[in-house]
């Protein structure tokens, strides 16, 4: 089946004044971000892209415009599945003030139980993220060949999230899970398990171009040798 490239969107102002964004309207990319965004094209030069997807919000819309910019054809659909998490009232307020809030503890210790006033549940978070991968990866091997890579740009809790399902870890795990702004994590899903390939990674990226495996689908015993 395909092969995922998640890459978080490049370091936003929010990030920079260290708000809970959630889906609060002009949050962009900042001066370091927008470096982040540019350096991606490049990092991805070797890597054949069939499709992208994209939260709708700005600092992620922002953060792929350099890769459509360097690749004449490929366009970005925005799906909202892969959006923030609805923070509900939780957006837009300073992470430093949202420490001593006693939900806190459980979003951080016990998430799958953890629901944001006036917004969604952490569970029903990872279920629709899942779901958008899920479905465009059908979409994507029905339309390109199960060897087709495609990329979805998302948020750090999504991604998380995505991995985690794609581990087999509970939701209740995916905290103990770090993905730096702009960086790029890549699951390979195939018929029986997903594999994943990247986490995290801010470095070279040639690697992901698809390759003959000579395992079959199966666990590379040992580490294997990783790419030629």
């Amino acid at each position: 089946m395909a092969t995922l490239i998640l890459v978080r969107h490049g370091r936003s102002t929010a990030n920079t004044a260290g708000l809970l964004a959630g889906w609060t309207p002009g949050v962009a990319l900042d001066e370091r971000g927008n470096a982040q965004a540019a350096a991606l094209p490049a990092r991805l030069a070797d890597v054949p892209i069939a499709a992208v997807v994209t939260s709708p919000l700005q600092r992620c819309r922002e953060t792929i415009q350099p890769l459509l910019d360097a690749r004449p054809g490929l366009e970005a659909q925005a799906d909202e599945r892969i959006g923030e998490c609805h923070y509900g009232d939780w957006s837009g307020r300073k992470l430093a003030e949202l420490t001593d809030e006693p939900l806190m503890k459980v979003v951080q210790q016990h998430p799958s139980a953890a629901a944001f006033p006036g917004g969604e549940s952490m569970r029903a978070m990872q279920a629709r993220a899942v779901e958008a991968v899920r479905d465009w990866n059908a979409r994507v091997e029905e339309e390109h060949g199960e060897d087709a890579v495609f990329l979805m740009c998302s948020h750090g809790d999504i991604i998380k999230a995505i991995v985690a399902d794609a581990l087999g870890m509970h939701l209740d795990l995916f905290q103990r899970i770090h993905v730096d702004p702009c960086s790029v994590t890549a699951v390979r899903y195939t018929r029986l398990r997903p594999y994943l390939t990247r986490l995290g990674d801010t470095g070279d990226l040639a690697g992901l171009a698809p390759r003959e495996d000579a395992t079959g689908g199966a666990g590379a015993v040992g580490g294997g040798a990783g790419a030629p």
